[in-house]
């Protein structure tokens, strides 16, 4: 059964708008992409003596279920040259699943919807982008108004800015 997947990508290290091109051009590889947000910087979340990000969403289609998606996406990041680091540290590429439909899995690897994802303007601008009308099974709020809550709460000097298309 197909499902429309939303994934979360981002990268802290060397050149970051490069390594998220190219974690797209691995997903489409197995994938197809239906749509792709803009491409935000963003401040580090969770640990902040780090540099800023860059993230974006992608919509694409996937037949896989939710633990081969996790390895398949797992498997990209390594081949990208992801390192072990500090938990929410700095990465090369980070992929995660954010959704897939209104599925919810939670097992002890994955969380679908992504853990704290609702809480998080570097996930749900992006997201707001592409799938505005999703509706969090677990708040019952639609991404765009989950998008504007954290929007709403930032500084303007913590603000996401947009810095180019994926």
């Amino acid at each position: 059964m197909m499902t429309m997947t939303a994934l979360g990508l981002g990268s802290n290290l060397g050149n970051r708008l490069g390594n998220l091109r190219a974690a797209l051009n691995f997903l489409r590889e197995l994938y197809m992409v239906v749509r792709t947000s803009d491409v935000f910087e963003t401040a580090p979340w969770g640990v902040t003596d780090q540099p800023y990000f860059l993230n974006a969403c992608v919509l694409m289609e996937c037949a896989a279920p939710p633990e081969t998606l996790l390895e398949q996406v797992k498997a990209i990041e390594k081949k990208m040259g992801r390192a072990a680091a500090r938990r929410w540290g700095e990465r090369l590429i980070d992929i995660d699943i954010l959704l897939m439909d209104s599925l919810v899995c939670d097992s002890p690897n994955l969380h679908i919807p992504h853990a704290d994802m609702h809480r998080r303007d570097f996930v749900l601008i992006p997201l707001a982008q592409i799938l505005p009308h999703w509706i969090h099974p677990g708040t019952g709020r639609s991404a765009a108004s989950l998008a504007e809550d954290v929007f709403s709460a930032l500084s303007p000097s913590s603000a996401p800015v947009r810095v180019a298309a994926l």
